[in-house]
């Protein structure tokens, strides 16, 4: 099975920005763990500041135009979970499972996150678990999709 996950903006920052709500592990750190309790999955990540890429890469998991063909999507779409209409509408448009992450728990935070226009389209959502909220949507694909 190959997952792709994309991380949004300010995503790179995972380490740095607001450690007492994010944590203090970078993505990168994080990153080679979940591939070492994965093994058994290719994994691969792309992080962006720009919804237009993130667009192109949710595409690219469907139909491998800039990225290599993936059989399901973890997405941290992070701010613009609460306003991408355009995130939304590409998750729609492609013929892959999607799980929505948060490292949060967005129901918790401001009012204006309370509301993800994106988990309606996706097959699930996982939040709150800090960055094990990863390891908990790649589980949840294996054992719904295995």
């Amino acid at each position: 099975m190959k997952i792709l996950i994309i991380n949004g903006p300010n995503l790179n920052l995972l380490g740095q920005r607001q450690p007492h709500i994010y944590g203090t592990e970078s993505w990168a750190s994080y990153y080679d763990l979940l591939c070492q309790c994965h093994s058994q999955v290719t994994l691969s990540c792309m992080q962006s500041n720009s919804e237009g890429e993130i667009i192109d890469a949710l595409h690219s998991a469907a139909y491998g135009t800039d990225y290599e063909r993936v059989d399901a999507v973890v997405l941290n779409a992070g701010a613009y979970t609460h306003y991408s209409y355009a995130i939304a509408d590409a998750v729609s448009a492609i013929n892959l499972p999607v799980v929505e992450v948060h490292i949060s728990q967005p129901a918790g935070r401001e009012e204006f996150r309370r509301k993800s226009v994106i988990a309606p389209v996706c097959m699930a959502s996982v939040s709150g678990f800090g960055l094990d909220s990863y390891y908990l949507a790649i589980e949840g694909l294996l054992r719904t999709r295995l």
